[in-house]
């Protein structure tokens, strides 16, 4: 049950933001994949992969299980704060689209959301299909709501596997003023070639970032350092220049 922000107009979006892991480490919340190519301990085959999933299934279970109950200590950060103040200046005029699968923009109070990950509140029947919200455990295959079939999975989006929204990204990316991407390492495609994208169709790119991005040359304006101060603040100014404050 991915939440996808739908168009409600024709015309240009002036303002698209791609945020990634580092938007939430700041929240207490560990990047995807550290430098050593684990994911707390884990290797990404074993717990990001349809192939993980079959070989162990109960593994993998365990393990979202385990980051969705994290979901309980943290909160949204200032960055978070400042993307959600500025939807409620833009309105139909932003997108807002995650990597993450967290659900700390939406508690900050943003509301156009494209998980393209999938979220790790939210639960996928592989057999009938449903997706819906789900808080609980995994791990002792609970039956499906809709179907009875002891077939949930988590509703997130593994390597190998189609991410959600593309479609709406795609369109919006077309029409985009505005393109900025924040918190993100730059080399997990297809969201690393969104910056490229929009400055290919004449959009101002922007790169919020701890530090300087694999695709730091797709940037026309670029700030580095800790996501709770350069994001608040580049909205400030930017809400400052269009005279939307």
């Amino acid at each position: 049950m991915a939440r996808l922000y739908r168009d409600r107009h024709d015309g240009d979006v002036r303002v698209v933001v791609l945020t990634g892991a580092g938007i939430s480490a700041e929240s207490g919340l560990r990047t995807f994949r550290d430098s050593d190519g684990l994911w707390e301990g884990y290797s990404v085959d074993e717990v990001a992969t349809p192939e993980g999933f079959a070989q162990n299934p109960e593994l993998v279970q365990a393990f979202y299980d385990e980051r969705r109950a994290q979901l309980g200590i943290v909160e949204p950060n200032a960055a978070h704060k400042a993307l959600a103040r500025l939807e409620s200046v833009l309105g139909d005029d932003f997108l807002l689209v995650t990597q993450n699968v967290d659900d700390l923009h939406e508690r900050a109070g943003s509301k156009r959301v494209l998980h393209m990950h999938g979220e790790l509140q939210s639960a996928w029947c592989t057999a009938c299909g449903r997706r819906m919200r789900w808080t609980g455990s995994l791990v002792d295959e609970p039956a499906c709501p809709s179907c009875g079939a002891r077939a949930l999975r988590p509703d997130i989006v593994w390597f190998g596997e189609m991410p959600y929204g593309m479609d709406e990204i795609d369109r919006s990316l077309r029409r985009v003023h505005t393109f900025v991407s924040i918190g993100t390492s730059g080399n997990v495609y297809p969201a690393a070639g969104f910056s490229a994208f929009a400055r290919a169709v004449g959009a101002h790119t922007v790169e919020l970032n701890l530090e300087p991005s694999l695709g730091i040359d797709d940037f026309l304006e670029h700030h580095h350092g800790p996501a709770g101060t350069i994001v608040p603040a580049w909205v400030d100014r930017y809400l400052e220049k269009q005279e939307l404050r």
